[in-house]
């Protein structure tokens, strides 16, 4: 399972123009299942999310999480992350899970989130969606789990 992390002062995702999902200042993740991932693997990610310390202190210094700062958390489905791109010119998505994996991994990830974190919001799984944010930094993480 992969989640690409991005700090942000906002972010929101679009389907059909229809906001779906918004956060103000926090992280938004984009989040690929991958064959062979398990519930154990979304539960180590969501940890991640959450205590992961990519936000400043006082002295400048990132030693403060989601968790510490009390920002939003958008997620936000993305297969495409797991593309293979080590050879020729055209991504292959062989390493991308099933979508009917993919939806149940993503769904039980954010059920998760929405337990332990006050501010969650989402994409929409299977949808064309429109991602926009303000990336705070940048600050830009690939958690592999």
């Amino acid at each position: 399972m992969k989640g690409l992390l991005q700090r942000v002062s906002q972010a929101r995702v679009e389907v059909a123009g229809e906001v779906v999902g918004a956060v103000d200042q926090g992280l938004l993740v984009l989040v690929a299942v991958e064959p062979g991932d398990t519930r154990e693997h979304a539960d180590k990610l969501l940890h991640k999310l959450l205590n992961y310390r990519v936000f400043s202190d006082p002295q400048g210094k990132m030693n403060l999480s989601l968790s510490d700062v009390a920002g939003g958390l958008l997620l936000v489905s993305q297969f495409t992350l797991a593309a293979d791109t080590r050879s020729g010119l055209r991504p292959s998505f062989s390493k991308a899970a099933p979508p009917a994996l993919g939806a149940e991994l993503f769904d039980y990830l954010v059920a998760q989130a929405q337990a332990r974190h006050e501010v969650v919001a989402t994409g929409r799984f299977g949808a064309d969606m429109q991602v926009h944010l303000v990336n705070d930094g940048p600050v830009t993480f690939l958690l592999q789990i």
